[in-house]
């Protein structure tokens, strides 16, 4: 079975509040407009839900370096392979820029010794993949609200919309580059971090090198790799297939709080 249906089977089965639907299919629940609905419904519950009863500031659980994982599996891409991404590679990622635009004051770029000049997060917390496997890993970065504060938002300002070097799955109309997509109330959580090592040290290219999203109150597929450019928004649904990250695209949940 594909990585694709697997991932959607297990989402569609933690929706245990929609028992009553009683289809086996995946491809039958995935394809149908009526079950969408539902799940759609669902998923704005369990957000508003989460929201009302966990403060916004509330931190996901940090543990210490004793419980570090010895394996932490790498999740989507292993690397790019792109030429643009290899000569990165090649020269330490010394012509890497984070480039920060979008409905913002002061559009801006960051290099990576730039980020690496400003203060920093460090945060010990545990990695939960949809396919059913967690790590615990030590992730150092800069809080995205210190970027986002900036280069100052537009009072419309809704959305960070990040874009990702991996094109993971490439298709005839260029969408298989990843993205991905938080709102300002995720982004502005302290352990939400542009993490750019790892276990005291910078971050491999499995691992997303040389910038990757922490936000640690998700599930991983939300946590984008290879960052390269972060995008303010007041709206996703224009945005490849509008339903604000890659694997949303794909029939996953946007919000994926756990």
């Amino acid at each position: 079975m594909s990585k694709i249906v697997t991932r959607r089977r297990f989402l569609i089965g933690s929706a245990a509040g929609l028992g009553a639907i009683g289809l086996t299919g995946c491809d039958d629940v995935t394809g149908n407009e009526n079950v969408q609905k539902v799940l759609a419904m669902a998923e704005g519950l369990t957000m508003d839900t989460q929201r009302l009863l966990v403060s916004p500031r509330t931190l996901a659980r940090e543990y210490t370096d004793k419980d570090i994982s010895p394996t932490f599996r790498s999740n989507g891409t292993d690397d790019p392979g792109t030429e643009e991404y290899e000569a990165m590679v090649e020269n330490g990622f010394s012509t890497w820029k984070l480039k920060v635009d979008g409905m913002v004051n002061q559009p801006m770029e960051f290099s990576l010794a730039d980020l690496k000049k400003l203060p920093s997060r460090t945060q010990i917390t545990r990695h939960d993949c949809v396919e059913g496997w967690s790590a615990i890993g030590k992730w150092t970065g800069v809080p995205l609200g210190l970027i986002l504060q900036s280069v100052g938002l537009k009072p419309a300002a809704r959305y960070a919309v990040f874009y990702c070097a991996d094109e993971l799955e490439q298709t005839l109309d260029g969408s298989g580059r990843y993205y991905e997509s938080i709102d300002l109330i995720d982004a502005f959580h302290p352990q939400t971090i542009l993490a750019y090592s790892m276990n005291g040290k910078d971050l491999e290219v499995a691992h997303g090198a040389p910038l990757r999203l922490r936000v640690e109150r998700h599930l991983g597929y939300k946590h984008a790799k290879y960052v390269m450019r972060i995008e303010i928004r007041d709206k996703f649904n224009d945005i490849w297939g509008g339903n604000g990250g890659f694997w949303e695209d794909r029939g996953y949940e946007w919000y994926a709080g756990i």
